[in-house]
């Protein structure tokens, strides 16, 4: 991965929301289609699951039950495989979704139309099995690394589930981890992880070895995390922290420095908007009360990154709200080098 010497960050303003309660309900994952103007959104809650398909343009393309069938909110029809508490997904190169399942303890693999092509997967505590997993990603080689959850360590396996190898084990040292949850890998390789309990992110190489912790502790301030519950890298080597806890989504540098954070900025989605036209009473009701906590992230489970935008599962909300990073890359030679002591002042 070629990280820019330089950025120059402009900002990173929000562009708007899509999905509504009924429709989106309790979002926590969001593939980006084939098509980068669709959406797939892994929507779970007590009952249901199902995945459900938006454009960006807020448009409905209708979804499937992985779990239950509650109407409205569920799809069409519920696909034929065993699923129980799917807790995240990713596009494979062929354009299939995997999927792992804490409550299964597999790895399925399944057409955008919902048609189940595999399932596998062992509950154990050896290696190649699996418990209560959570994350999962895949490297350059299309394979899949997993946070094996309640087993404290990532295994990685081929697409078909033969075990390739795992590390990590139980504890709060540097390279030991407590209840990892979301998972990324960049283009190098490097294996990124939210380490849940001990509140941090931490990185390591394709072998395992630790290199590198991001966040200082637990609490709410900049740089802190309160259950960080996924991480994502860009093709800046710039690092997202869905920060569960603290409702909101933590940006730092490919070196760990802390950048920015978002805390939500809302607005209607189209069909919220279509929605609330035809509802007398939620109309008075929002224009009568302040509308700033509206706007704000609650629960955000994860964050997903694609061609400078960030999306981001509005989980308590159930819609999604989408970023657009905006900066400028240099090379060396176009701006200073790195400063021992950085501050910034500036009046612009």
């Amino acid at each position: 991965m070629k990280i820019p010497y330089g950025m120059l960050r402009i900002g990173y303003p929000y562009v708007k929301t899509v999905g509504m309660r009924r429709l989106t309900s309790a979002p926590i994952n969001i593939v980006v289609g084939d098509d980068p103007n669709e959406l797939h959104i892994l929507c779970r809650f007590e009952g249901s699951v199902n995945i459900r398909r938006l454009t960006l343009q807020d448009e409905d393309k209708g979804a499937f039950n992985l779990v239950g069938a509650v109407a409205p909110v569920g799809g069409s029809f519920k696909v034929k495989g065993e699923f129980v508490w799917p807790s995240a997904m990713v596009k494979n190169s062929t354009g299939h979704l995997l999927i792992v399942d804490e409550g299964t303890h597999k790895i399925s693999k399944i057409t955008i139309e919902g048609e189940v092509i595999s399932q596998w997967g062992v509950h154990g505590t050896k290696a190649g099995e699996l418990n209560r997993p959570s994350g999962i990603t895949l490297d350059k080689d299309g394979n899949i690394i997993v946070s094996d959850t309640m087993n404290h360590r990532i295994q990685k396996f081929t697409e078909d589930g033969a075990y390739q190898s795992g590390f990590g084990a139980f504890g709060e040292k540097s390279g030991q981890l407590n209840m990892p949850w979301g998972i990324d890998v960049d283009d190098d390789g490097n294996i990124y992880v939210a380490d849940w309990r001990n509140d941090r992110i931490q990185k390591f190489d394709a072998e395992g070895d630790h290199l590198l912790t991001v966040g200082n502790g637990t609490g709410d301030t900049d740089g802190k995390f309160n259950r960080p519950s996924a991480v994502k890298i860009d093709k800046d080597g710039d690092i997202y922290v869905s920060d569960w806890g603290n409702h909101r989504i933590q940006l730092f540098g490919a070196d760990g420095h802390f950048v920015e954070k978002f805390i939500g900025d809302a607005t209607l989605s189209d069909q919220a908007r279509g929605y609330m036209i035809t509802n007398m009473v939620a109309m008075r009701l929002r224009e009568m009360t302040s509308i700033e906590p509206q706007k704000r992230f609650r629960w955000p489970v994860s964050v997903t990154i694609h061609d400078d935008h960030m999306f981001v599962p509005d989980f308590g909300s159930c819609r999604i709200q989408i970023y657009k990073k905006n900066v400028i890359r240099f090379s060396e030679g176009e701006i200073a080098k790195k400063l021992r002591s950085p501050t910034l002042y500036t009046q612009f």
